[in-house]
């Protein structure tokens, strides 16, 4: 079944690829790898998800904050690949970073938001190595930044 297709089944609409806000580029591709810069948390208001885990926000909150992130991943992919999701042949890794309080010990969970929505959107091909960082602050005041690297076909 083609990514396309996996998409429209989900009933998953994915958000406007934003422009980068400092001095890089949202995406590079070296080689056969993607790279994808961080994604903030945009709600599907596309106003931005802001606040700590653990204080402003709770687990729930924050998943769906990460899971937003990925679909802001998935929708740079689709634009560096000409549009055609199937050209990617694997999603290598996330890097996850949580805006949280420091008692707060669930950022892996949090970072299950992205994760899913990966594998939900590109199958096996989503299977990847993660990472996730609690951080006392993230640009703008986001409560969650993830970034990627995927390999194409």
């Amino acid at each position: 079944m083609s990514v396309e297709k996996r998409l429209k089944d989900l009933k998953i609409i994915l958000p406007e690829a934003k422009g980068p806000v400092g001095a890089y580029v949202a995406t590079k591709i070296v080689g056969k790898l993607l790279f994808i810069s961080g994604q903030v948390s945009f709600g599907e208001d596309a106003k931005l998800i802001t606040g700590k885990i653990g204080k402003d926000l709770n687990l729930d909150q924050g998943y769906k904050a990460a899971e937003r992130c990925g679909l802001s991943i998935v929708a740079h992919v689709k634009n560096a690949c000409g549009g055609d999701l199937d050209k990617v042949k694997s999603c290598v890794k996330l890097t996850g970073y949580v805006n949280s309080t420091d008692d707060f010990k669930d950022q892996p969970k949090i970072i299950n938001g992205a994760s899913d929505i990966i594998a939900k959107i590109f199958d096996k091909k989503g299977e990847h190595t993660r990472a996730a960082v609690s951080v006392n602050s993230l640009p703008l005041g986001v409560a969650v930044e993830v970034d990627a690297i995927f390999e194409l076909n």
